[in-house]
């Protein structure tokens, strides 16, 4: 480009080469000349490096179980800011009919027989140059559901179950153009441990298997995403614990994730995180590893019938060491194991765009229950009593659901559940529950209601039970198994 150009302009002051001694005018040796010259500018050209295509871009990949199925560009978009808006509105019907419409060990649903706004999200990603950033504000019954998971906030002052319960993502960062992107995130980001999305608008069923439900939802701290190819991704977590706005500990957690997409109808996933996240005992560590797989194994949009299928399988594994506990039961130690293997298996077929089905379901195996959702109510004290080094949780679970999908933006979803516990042992010298799931009887108070019997309540808003003498020697009624039917109503802008 540079001999072009300089030719040029030597040309325009009649100062060029070609009219030296030797040269006259418009020769054939003179257009030889300039034809080697263009031929030169054009390798240049061509060998110059093209900028880096986008991660992932090569493909379509809404078929995926946890990712936006939309393809349409977003509602809301400016050189900016790009808005996403969620509204997932649920009313379930459970056949045990407890009587505080209180559902138990479960992080989707919170309420039984109820029309309810179960998460409203509103935010988006901002990008101004390599500066990025995203804003996602959480409304509905999982900003009380998730943080209540959160052991962490209960260490030192200040109540960060209320300060971060309406945020589900806030961060900011900045980007680099090398490989395929480079970035450096700081705040709370989604976890990507047990494949289902935390916005249920991305998922193929409703109610998760216990991997995903009993596995993280956010980390707090920092991220570190590089795109070495278009088909991989290495991300790195320095945070404060396993879905812990705080650290338990004085040792943050670590962790990395793995996406790989050799081709568009496969996607592989792996996760793996470790840390110290269990209160008074700050020598035992824990380790866990998400392993995922899906392939889209039928492809004909243009079928009469069937016009894609896919499937996805999830396999996780776990432990705890330390402090009085190891991994697994072994004869020349009397310590007690304290591990977590899961498993789910789901299968999805699509008709034509707008309608699809999906069956599937799960198991998880978690001795020292160190990753069950607390229950909810009286039920959550008597959990507290009875877990702990040397209690067992065997449970399993399947639903199938069908989707109409009239618009890119909208989803109703009808879906069938059962979960059932196998084993409920208590640690030792402790009572165990007579099972997990709410029955007819709730976990309430005889009444269901809370505002009689003595409640009190914690600044972020946990309602504390009071002693079970209150009420004559009432207990919270406590099943292994549990049906139920989900009518979700899912719209994103």
């Amino acid at each position: 480009m540079v001999l072009f150009l300089l030719a040029i302009f030597i040309s325009i002051n009649n100062q060029s080469l070609f009219a030296s001694p030797g040269w006259s005018g418009d020769t054939a040796a003179q257009k030889s000349i300039l034809e080697k010259i263009s031929d030169t500018d054009a390798k240049i050209i061509d060998t110059a490096p093209a900028p880096a295509s986008a991660p992932f871009a090569f493909g379509d990949f809404s078929w995926l179980n946890g990712t936006s199925r939309k393809t349409s560009p977003p509602a809301f978009d400016s050189k900016y800011f790009t808005g996403d808006v969620t509204f997932d509105l649920n009313y379930t019907h459970s056949f045990n009919h407890p009587i505080d419409n209180t559902v138990v060990g479960s992080t989707a649903l919170a309420r039984d027989n109820e029309l309810q706004l179960s998460f409203m999200g509103i935010g988006g990603d901002i990008h101004v140059g390599n500066v990025r950033g995203r804003v996602m504000m959480q409304f509905g019954t999982r900003s009380t559901v998730v943080p209540r998971n959160d052991g962490s906030s209960y260490k030192g002052q200040y109540d960060l179950q209320t300060i971060y319960r309406y945020i589900s993502e806030a961060y900011a960062g900045y980007h680099w153009d090398v490989w395929h992107g480079i970035n450096l995130d700081a705040g709370i980001f989604m976890s990507y441990i047990g494949l289902f999305s935390y916005n249920n608008f991305e998922n193929w069923g409703y109610q998760p298997s216990y991997t995903s439900d009993n596995t993280p939802w956010f980390f707090n701290g920092l991220r570190l995403q590089t795109f070495p190819t278009d088909k991989l991704k290495l991300e790195f977590w320095l945070i404060n614990g396993w879905q812990t706005y705080a650290m338990f500990n004085k040792a943050p957690g670590v962790g990395m994730s793995i996406y790989y997409r050799p081709k568009e109808p496969v996607a592989f996933v792996f996760n793996n995180y470790y840390g110290k996240d269990d209160e008074g005992a700050p020598h035992r560590f824990r380790f866990h590893s998400d392993n995922s797989y899906e392939l889209r194994y039928f492809n004909r949009p243009k079928g009469s019938f069937v016009s894609k299928a896919a499937f996805s399988f999830t396999g996780d594994f776990g432990f705890e060491s330390g402090d009085g506990v190891q991994p697994f039961q072994t004869k020349s130690s009397n310590l007690p194991a304290q591990n977590f293997i899961s498993g789910m298996l789901y299968n999805r077929l699509w008709f034509g765009e707008h309608f699809a089905w999906t069956i599937g379901g799960g198991y998880m195996h978690n001795p020292g229950q160190y990753l069950v959702l607390a229950p909810t109510g009286y039920a959550d004290t008597l959990f507290q009593r009875q877990t702990g080094p040397g209690s067992t949780f065997d449970a399993w679970d399947c639903s199938t659901s069908f989707d109409f999908m009239p618009s890119q933006n909208v989803t109703l979803k009808l879906e069938y559940v059962h979960r059932s516990v196998v084993h409920l042992g208590a640690a030792p010298g402790a009572t165990a529950l007579t099972g997990y799931f709410a029955g007819a009887g709730g976990v309430t108070s005889p009444s269901g209601f809370t505002n009689t019997g003595s409640y009190t309540y914690t600044s972020s808003g946990a309602s504390i039970a009071p002693p079970l003498s209150s009420w004559g020697g009432w207990m919270p009624d406590m099943v292994n198994s549990e049906s139920r039917i989900v009518l979700a109503f899912l719209v994103r802008f």
